[in-house]
């Protein structure tokens, strides 16, 4: 049985639902509204607006879910007092604050719609909570509406105060006007609130990422201390050594003596001995290596000294810090077997070609303490107007690179893992220092140099206008061209009238001109127009430099561009260090 009463004007109204009773009536539906139908008050005996009284009572079933209650009332329905009126029941309880109500949309044109138990569970409507006992058909209409009055509080009739704001068991009805809609309350429980989102990640720029993705991969399982790289050459042994700068508290009240020990020895002098030396000029200041923040230092000494190193890598203990060391160069071979011998450390060979090249790449790609790593001669057939430019070379592919160490390996790279060894000379770095030596008895590749730039190397070259008289004009060959190294030196006279400075300078103009010459030969053959030269031969070595741009520059007629790099002999041995992490990260 479906009841509804509704005066006008109203705002607050009260809802209560019955089950049917045990013979299968309909639900009964008691709808009340206070004012506007003279009733005298709240609950009392005038309350008679909820139609007129079903028949007597009969016992209830227990109620099921899918049941709504508004007001729910702890005690069962229909009792009355001596005098037959319908009892006054205790106020409910208030509702659970960790549920949360919410009224039933209209069923468009103010229509009415009882669901049944079955109907509510198909729709997947939570259980409620303890409920009060269900209506019984008898109830008489002014016992359902003290209940309802009960749920809400004290109603606003002119002597009450105003209702509290919630919570709010009614529905004010449709918008626009028609019948109300019987409101349905939905129970749901209260979840917490969402965590808050985490904060947005850092972006680096993409040639940090790029670094960080290539050489910080070894971070989880980073080298232990001391991070070296070594390229033992034939003449010099170069050495790059990471300074961690980050060191924490914890870290240093751990770390072993002999390795602190080591640290200090290498970073606090600028001198090794008779003949060792770090470059502090080429020293990469804030460096980020596998995570760890520092600085990386150059250190070089004479391959001829190679013994007392390992020796004194043997008292240092060298073997407890490490067991094995990566290394580059023909001495990783040749000293293999002392390392192992002499100080009990283990060499991990590795290619020295391929070593240069991911050095070269490497320290290029993180510059020089904020300045290009490359550059090249601007204006080099004009020796007043020549100078130093700085060279980005972000797209260094294809380039040909010309390793001019002991001897000279020249490259066509093509990419970090694709290249090929065009050719080479025997006539290199070694030769020009071992050309001095015995021409002029000096014993370092430093006095060499200092005696070559003092010298005069036309006293000792015989030149194409000491054949010609003048410019051989036919082919654009100009009379101060070399027509023959040492070619003057036939003659007793002009054997007796030279300096020793003057055979310097033209040891080192032979070597660099015949260098510059199959550099050209080979970038025209493999057409690339960008030859990149490093290697020690040119350490401090300005004329050496600017001999080969002007070479480049003049005989391609401004089509080759000689490129230089400020660390010149020391990327086979950075080449090794980061080897040193890929061999980590891979075990």
């Amino acid at each position: 049985m479906l009841q509804l009463v509704g005066g006008g004007g109203g705002q607050d109204w009260a809802c209560s639902v019955a089950e049917a009773g045990p013979g299968g009536e309909g639900a009964a539906l008691g709808v009340a509204r206070p004012g506007g139908l003279g009733e005298s008050g709240c609950g009392g005996p005038g309350w008679g607006c909820a139609g007129t009284p079903d028949p007597a009572p009969a016992p209830a079933p227990a109620p099921a879910g899918g049941m709504l209650q508004a007001g729910a009332a702890g005690s069962a329905r229909g009792a009355r007092d001596a005098e037959g009126r319908p009892a006054r029941l205790p106020p409910p309880p208030p509702p659970s604050p960790a549920l949360r109500l919410q009224p039933r949309k209209p069923q468009g044109g103010g229509s009415e719609e009882t669901k049944t138990r079955e109907e509510e569970s198909q729709r997947g409507r939570p259980r409620r909570g303890p409920r009060a006992a269900p209506h019984s058909p008898g109830d008489p209409a002014g016992a359902r509406a003290a209940a309802a009055a009960a749920a809400h509080g004290p109603m606003h009739n002119g002597v009450h105060r105003p209702p509290a704001p919630q919570p709010r068991f009614s529905s004010p009805g449709p918008v626009g006007g028609g019948s109300p809609a019987a409101p349905r309350l939905r129970l749901q429980p209260e979840l917490p609130p969402p965590p808050p989102p985490p904060p947005p990640a850092q972006h680096d720029s993409p040639a940090k990422k790029c670094r960080l993705r290539r050489w910080d991969s070894g971070k989880k399982n980073r080298p232990p201390f001391p991070w070296f790289g070594m390229d033992i050459g034939g003449t010099l042994v170069k050495l790059v050594y990471f300074e961690p700068k980050d060191i924490t508290a914890e870290e240093e009240q751990e770390e072993v003596e002999n390795l602190k020990s080591i640290r200090k020895y290498l970073t606090s002098n600028t001198a090794y001995g008779k003949t060792g030396i770090r470059d502090v000029h080429l020293e990469l200041k804030n460096l980020t290596m596998c995570g760890r923040k520092g600085n990386l230092h150059f250190i070089r000494f004479p391959s001829s000294a190679m013994h007392t190193f390992i020796q004194m890598g043997s008292e240092k203990n060298f073997s407890s810090l490490h067991t094995t060391l990566c290394a580059t160069g023909g001495g990783a071979f040749k000293f293999e077997e002392d390392f192992r011998m002499i100080a009990n450390l283990q060499l991990h060979k590795l290619d020295e070609l391929d070593c240069l090249i991911q050095g070269l790449l490497y320290v290029d790609s993180v510059g020089f303490n904020g300045n290009p790593e490359c550059y090249y001669f601007e204006n080099p057939t004009n020796p007043e107007l020549c100078q130093k430019k700085p060279y980005c070379l972000d797209n260094p592919y294809p380039m040909l690179l010309v390793n001019m160490g002991s001897g000279v390996s020249i490259l066509a790279v093509y990419s970090k893992d694709n290249y090929k060894r065009v050719t080479g000379t025997s006539l290199g770095g070694g030769t020009f220092l071992g050309l001095c030596c015995l021409l002029t008895g000096c014993e370092t590749f430093e006095e060499a140099l200092e005696m070559a730039a003092k010298g005069d190397s036309t006293n000792v070259d015989k030149l194409v206008k000491d054949i010609y008289g003048g410019d051989y004009e036919r082919f654009g060959l100009r009379g101060s061209a070399v027509a023959s190294s040492f070619g003057n030196m036939m003659s007793k006279e002009k054997r007796d009238s030279i300096s020793k400075e003057d055979l310097a300078r033209a040891t080192l103009v032979t070597i660099t001109n015949n260098i510059g010459s199959i550099a050209r030969m080979c970038a025209l053959n493999e057409n690339i127009d960008r030859v990149v030269f490093a290697g020690n031969f040119l350490r401090i070595n300005m004329l050496s430099m600017k001999l080969l741009a002007y070479a480049m520059d003049f005989w391609s007629k401004g089509q080759l561009k000689a490129l230089f790099l400020e660390h010149e002999g020391y990327f086979g041995a950075v080449g090794a260090l980061l080897e040193l992490f890929k061999m980590t990260d891979d075990q």
